[in-house]
């Protein structure tokens, strides 16, 4: 059983991190570690972790490394037999620096999800969740490594049209790709507030002001953080909620903090929390998974 779908990237993260401030050109001492990451595997992760079952929906290659990844998500509870083996492309991978600042640069090889395109759609169509009479009617969280073009196709396919439908875009550089969804109609758009401001072309000076924006533009609904400010919650036809972040001493990890507060916010709506207590529960599960707990 399918309590969730999780599409989009799931990858190799390999993360170099050192204890120090860097900047271009640094050469300093640190730790290198490769561990499943990937936008859509983050999120179905931590749903994972709170005791769901998201299937991930994803291409891999038809390689060692993809196999690797097939075998951890199963062991971590998420379903693998929806994901599409792509014969022509090697596994995506994503890589980053992290300081004590947090990233100081990253470079994401997507290409294996974005040369399978609409291949990785099949199980919605073809009935094994959904099809285009019967549609999927649960929640489908949608990440900004697919393209432009597959975003746009999924932003009117009949198959997409009674799920409740959670985009992300994984990076402010791909956050544009979303605008196709402004007019979709069933869609959430977890943003922080520089791409809420490339989305709308617009500059804000705070969360609510950007998730307000997003709701004029179209958009269903509106979660938008703000690094250490305020998070907010805006919604059509209902009041726009805020929520303090919590301060963190000491930056354990950095990368994934975003996906973990998607995730939390799901599962707390999910169990039947209010907005605003799901929005509280976003935010000290991110600040957790920040500190190293």
């Amino acid at each position: 059983m399918t309590d969730i779908l999780c599409i989009g990237s799931v990858l190799w993260d390999v993360i170099g991190r050192c204890p120090d401030p860097m900047k271009h050109g640094f050469d300093r001492a640190g730790h290198i570690r490769r561990h499943p990451g990937g936008v859509a595997y983050n999120i179905a992760k931590a749903l994972s972790n709170l005791n769901l079952s998201p299937a991930l929906i994803t291409s891999l290659g038809q390689d060692t490394e993809g196999d690797e990844l097939i075998q951890s998500c199963d062991r971590d509870g998420m379903r693998t037999d929806l994901i599409y083996r792509n014969p022509n492309a090697r596994t995506d991978v994503y890589m980053a620096i992290e300081d004590v600042n947090g990233v100081v640069a990253a470079i994401a090889d997507a290409h294996s999800l974005e040369q399978a395109g609409s291949k990785i759609l099949l199980p919605l169509c073809d009935g094994t969740v959904g099809s285009a009479h019967a549609p999927f009617s649960g929640i489908a969280v949608l990440d900004g490594n697919l393209t432009e073009a597959l975003l746009r196709q999924i932003s009117t396919n009949p198959e997409f049209s009674a799920c409740d439908l959670r985009v992300v875009p994984a990076s402010p550089g791909k956050a544009q790709r979303l605008n196709c969804f402004l007019q979709s109609g069933n869609a959430a758009f977890y943003v922080n507030r520089i791409e809420a401001e490339i989305i709308c072309n617009a500059r804000f000076p705070s969360s609510m002001d950007a998730a307000n924006a997003l709701i004029e533009l179209g958009a269903a609904r509106a979660i938008v953080t703000d690094g250490p400010d305020p998070v907010a919650d805006a919604l059509q036809d209902a009041e726009t909620l805020s929520a303090s972040v919590l301060q963190v001493s000491t930056l354990a990890q950095v990368t994934g903090a975003g996906d973990v507060f998607v995730a939390a916010h799901i599962h707390a709506e999910m169990n039947g929390h209010s907005r605003a207590d799901a929005l509280l529960a976003g935010v000290q599960a991110a600040a957790d998974h920040v500190a190293g707990k």
